[in-house]
């Protein structure tokens, strides 16, 4: 089983090392994948390749704008994936994803004020309304867990519930919000479907270290959320504090889904889809599987990216182009669920 999910996940990363360079190549301007290899591993590894027959635009275009866009996009599809298959896990519902408690509609609310505002402000590389949308993320999954809190325990019931109230609840006052914007309408109606467009090294930067402490707690914590899978009482025999778990991985995966939403906008699907097909893969070990979900998520964020800015003359939002794979495949999810209850 483990020689299996090494040679999956060694394959994936070849691939989404392969998909990178490839993207880097795509675009308005068409370059080579030879001169998109040269530069990259010229700047990564400050290795002496020839590349003075390249133009200083090319170079530009890769460094500068390709690759670092490409780069928040791995990182941003990689985290929603690991966050949709912690949140499937912990509520035992596989059509559960990262924006399940609210965080989506309160990083909605938060992008639509701090765009309405028009306040020009950039801190560590993120913008006011990047900020605005990562705090009222945040702030959304501390009052939902706070009410679903039930003495030293919250049900999982009750907290869908609080985060479906408070998830409506903020996405009518963002709808008030889009009413009076005016000219900001399209704005926050673009942010809302998610794009990478505009993203470089300073987004990429501000959220690497959200990314990655938040993807080790869960990894460390995987396996207890295994057990937690057999049944809660069966855990807690089993020596583990169920509610401590459930608490940090809560917390864990809202945080980092708010950081990577708070710099791309709502993508949908990429958190529900992921997990189904490398539990097909893979198997149900989430030990095993973080990983390969990360991996998986990253290659087809990057792919549908590509897809988005390079389809059209205008670019279209990448949660647009999510959605339209994810739907079928969410009516997949709901015919194999209607067998099962058959």
């Amino acid at each position: 089983m483990k020689k299996n999910v090494y040679r999956i996940l060694i394959a994936s990363i070849i691939t989404l090392f392969v998909v990178i360079l490839v993207s880097s190549c795509i675009g308005a301007a068409d370059i080579k994948i030879s001169e998109a290899f040269k530069i990259i591993i010229n700047k990564i590894f400050n290795i002496n390749l020839d590349i003075s027959n390249i133009k200083t635009s090319t170079e530009t275009i890769i460094w500068k704008i390709r690759f670092p866009r490409i780069l928040v996009g791995l990182l941003v599809g990689g985290t929603l994936s690991v966050a949709g298959a912690t949140y499937q896990g912990l509520l035992k519902n596989p059509m559960a994803d990262p924006y399940v408690i609210g965080v989506s509609s309160g990083a909605a609310f938060g992008a639509a004020i701090g765009i309405a505002s028009k306040i020009m402000f950039n801190f560590l590389g993120l913008s006011f309304t990047s900020i605005m949308a990562f705090i009222c993320a945040v702030t959304v999954m501390l009052i939902v867990y706070k009410i679903a809190k039930i003495g030293n325990k919250v049900p999982i019931t009750t907290l869908l519930l609080s985060g479906i109230a408070i998830g409506n609840f903020l996405t009518a006052f963002t709808s008030l919000i889009m009413i009076f914007a005016g000219d900001d309408l399209n704005k926050i109606f673009f942010w809302t479907m998610g794009s990478l467009s505009g993203k470089g090294w300073d987004q990429l930067i501000s959220i690497l270290p959200y990314v990655v402490i938040g993807i080790i707690i869960i990894y460390y914590y995987a396996k207890d959320l295994n057990i937690i899978l057999l049944g809660e009482d069966t855990a807690s025999n089993l020596g583990v504090n169920v509610e401590k778990v459930k608490k940090i991985l809560l917390i864990t995966s809202t945080i980092i889904t708010a950081a990577v939403v708070s710099v791309s906008g709502i993508i949908g699907f990429i958190g529900l889809i992921i997990p189904h097909i490398a539990r097909m893969i893979v198997g149900p070990d989430n030990k095993a599987l973080i990983p390969v979900y990360f991996v998986f998520g990253a290659i087809l964020l990057i792919i549908c990216d590509t897809i988005s800015r390079s389809l059209l003359s205008q670019e279209i939002p990448v949660g647009l182009i999510t959605s339209i794979l994810g739907g079928p495949f969410f009516v997949y999810l709901l015919r194999i669920k209607k067998r099962e209850m058959n």
